[in-house]
């Protein structure tokens, strides 16, 4: 076997191979045996039509294309291993004209993962240590008793009352929604519960409500917000009619020990603002870890140097979207209703979200070429420990073997576990 290797822009190579006939000659019986099953030929069972009789039925040329086809599936490992390529995503193959006796020749095109040039990514890396190092996580008083008060208001008691209704109230309102005297897609309500004043519907409904009286009706016309989600109605006018069915009270309990000991847990009020203090510290803290994270990859970004080929971009990409229909899927809003809602397709979002996967792609090639660098690997110990939690919550082997892809899930446990550890070095510098 014979390959030359020739490289190409982005990460891509071109492979010219040529195999002796000896080399790929046997394949030719294998494809006859496979064509036997498929063509039918009167005197003979399928799978037990002799090679001779096929060649006389198909043609000798049409023989030797799918030999040579069976010989390129078959070969093709070697191929790679011949050219020392560790090549990515589906190639491209290109057959030249195969000929009985000949050697078979075809050139393949295939992209090879991009080996990523890091220069002073160390000092980048530190220079944002040092920015973070300055900022100071706390938080105020004020904060805490802003989640003291919000606490509270979600204990409210609520009253019915026979009055008009006021800011701050929660009621219950039927409504329907038009244009042009047509209704609108989901622009229906029965019972629908508002808290008045909490800005849940578009500038200037609930302000209608207000004032009203259970068991009284309203019209009126109003304009949604040019930032509508809905942008088939968004900066249009619409007709709305109201009916204000029940208006409640909403007693707010008071901050008190015995408010704080209704909760279940605590002794009094100083304990829970305690609590809520400590919870929003973490929560701050956790974000300021992960923003540093990402400003430490946004720098490592910027010193990495690599010839992405379009097949990791386009994978990134997928991963992306898949990532989002699930969170969209969580809210019971499934991707193709998103987008029908924003009137994108799923290629604009695609086009919209490419830097961003060229930005995730550059990450992972630095934080791999890092982990070279320093030789940071992990234990499979670490790995088999992972992946023993993983396969807790399968109910046996045979079911983990039959619906769980565990290579892939060994790779992506390795892959996290080995980035926590450049992490941890990229964080002490």
């Amino acid at each position: 076997m014979d390959v030359n290797v020739k490289k190409l822009p982005k990460s891509t190579v071109e492979l010219a191979v040529s195999i002796p006939w000896d080399e790929w000659k046997g394949e030719i019986d294998h494809a006859a045996a496979h064509l036997s099953e498929q063509v039918k030929v009167e005197g003979f069972r399928k799978g037990k039509v002799p090679r001779e009789v096929l060649e006389k039925k198909l043609g000798m040329s049409t023989v030797l294309l799918e030999g040579a086809e069976h010989a390129i599936d078959h070969l093709f490992p070697q191929v790679l291993r011949e050219a020392g390529v560790d090549g990515i995503g589906r190639p491209e193959i290109r057959l030249d004209d195969v000929k009985e006796e000949g050697a078979l020749e075809f050139t393949v095109t295939v992209a090879v993962m991009p080996k990523a040039g890091l220069k002073g990514w160390s000092k980048a890396v530190s220079a944002v240590n040092a920015g973070h190092a300055k900022e100071e996580v706390a938080v105020p008083d004020e904060e805490v008793e802003r989640e003291l008060d919000r606490l509270a208001k979600s204990r409210a008691k609520l009253v019915t009352v026979d009055r008009v209704a006021r800011e701050g109230d929660a009621v219950e309102v039927d409504f329907d929604v038009t244009r042009g005297g047509v209704a609108i897609e989901g622009g229906a309500g029965r019972k629908h519960p508002i808290v008045l004043g909490s800005g849940t519907f578009i500038p200037g409904f609930e302000e209608r409500v207000i004032g009203m009286e259970p068991g009284t009706e309203q019209a009126f016309t109003l304009t949604f917000p040019s930032e509508y989600h809905e942008k088939t109605l968004a900066g249009k006018p619409a007709e709305f009619r109201v009916k204000l069915l029940l208006v409640q009270e909403r007693e707010i309990p008071e901050l008190t020990d015995d408010f704080a000991k209704s909760l279940g847990r605590f002794e009094d009020l100083a304990a829970l603002r305690k609590s809520i203090s400590e919870g929003m510290l973490a929560e701050r803290r956790e974000q300021a870890a992960e923003k540093r994270r990402t400003d430490i990859l946004e720098a490592l970004v910027g010193e990495v140097e690599a010839e992405l080929p379009d097949v990791l971009v386009e994978n990134e990409l997928r991963r992306m979207i898949g990532e989002f229909s699930h969170q969209a899927s969580m809210t019971g809003l499934s991707l193709s209703d998103y987008l029908d809602r924003i009137g994108k397709s799923e290629n604009d979002l695609a086009a919209e979200w490419k830097p961003q996967a060229e930005k995730r792609v550059l990450s992972q090639l630095a934080l791999e070429a890092i982990a070279a660098e320093r030789e940071i690997e992990v234990a499979s110990e670490e790995i088999e420990s992972e992946m023993n939690k993983v396969l807790a919550y399968v109910k046996s082997v045979r079911q983990a073997e039959k619906d769980l892809d565990l290579p892939a899930i060994y790779a992506s446990i390795r892959e996290r576990l080995r980035n926590e550890k450049v992490f941890a070095l990229l964080e002490s510098l």
